[in-house]
């Protein structure tokens, strides 16, 4: 399906929870996630089914979120749910990599096709601080798990802080230069707890490395490769170089909600609904994308939630 704006819509983020297991200063609050009513958060069934409705409105890749989706009981049957329907080309999943060490083997037994692990630094004092409750090393034992359960093509997001990781950017390039994986740097956003005062352009991983060369490819990445590297390097710019024009996304909150664009207010409620009567939400909700968004580094983004509510 179409928006107005003409773009493909194929590409569903689907929050399973917005607990997470750790506390990363951008993004949750120092005093953690609150839990709420199972009542309050999408079933197991309703998150299958709103799956196959966007499905049948057009959408080809799916990738389940949190917070922290490997937190979310019965995360499992709903890998499994969603990669049995028909339609359902590639089914990832955004990870924290705390759990994976136990949960790669089984999570690519349900079907999950392509992990993408947040890793803000490789200095393990730092981990600890932007993380407040984390240990890198649990997060290196889900990657070689992740890489033995079979998981190719693995992508780092890495969310560039100045006075924090702009230091570490040679280290995470020369990850990609050595492993066949891809390291995406992604531009700081002003949302929920994410500090303006530390956005750094994502053109400063090109100023630190200049040997770095363009590679052709499509999706919201600018994409490079180091001389002989095994690997990518990503760019991701929402703030310095939007990507509107090219999204092909929608998403839907743990709590059931369609956010047709992460940084608008609008949200529609999808839980209650089957059959044809969520499939019109759905479309109304594609319908609903603007044409971009109105956020700068110095300004506030208007989703009206942090980003563990939405789904990173």
């Amino acid at each position: 399906m179409r928006d107005r704006y003409a773009r493909s819509i194929t590409y569903l983020r689907l929050s399973v929870t917005d607990l997470c297991s750790l506390r990363c200063r951008y993004c949750v609050p120092a005093e953690g996630v609150p839990k709420r009513d199972h009542r309050d958060i999408s079933s197991v069934e309703e998150l299958v089914e709103i799956a196959q409705a966007a499905v049948d409105c057009g959408v080809r890749k799916v990738r389940l979120t949190g917070g922290e989706p490997l937190v979310r009981r019965g995360i499992l049957d709903i890998c499994r749910g969603i990669a049995a329907i028909p339609g359902v080309e590639e089914l990832c999943l955004t990870t924290n990599g705390v759990a994976l060490s136990q949960l790669a083997g089984p999570l690519r037994e349900a079907g999950v096709n392509r992990l993408n692990v947040s890793l803000d630094t490789l200095r393990p004092d730092r981990f600890a601080y932007i993380t407040r409750v984390g240990r890198l090393e649990d997060v290196f034992r889900g990657l070689e798990a992740a890489a033995e359960a079979g998981f190719a093509g693995m992508k780092l997001n890495v969310v560039l802080m100045k006075g924090f990781n702009d230091d570490e950017i040679p280290g995470f390039v020369d990850l990609a230069r050595r492993y066949p994986l891809e390291v995406r740097f992604i531009e700081l956003m002003p949302i929920g707890q994410g500090r303006t005062a530390q956005f750094l352009p994502a053109q400063t991983v090109l100023n630190a490395c200049p040997a770095l060369r363009p590679v052709e490819g499509s999706g919201v990445a600018r994409r490079y490769r180091s001389p002989g590297g095994q690997g990518l390097v990503g760019l991701i710019e929402p703030m310095s170089h939007r990507f509107c024009g090219s999204c092909d996304r929608i998403r839907v909150t743990a709590d059931g909600k369609l956010k047709p664009c992460l940084h608008s207010d609008q949200e529609i409620p999808l839980r209650g609904l089957h059959g044809e009567a969520l499939r019109r939400a759905i479309q109304t909700g594609i319908t609903a994308k603007p044409e971009r968004h109105h956020m700068d580094e110095t300004g506030r983004s208007e989703a009206g939630r942090n980003m563990h509510q939405i789904g990173g």
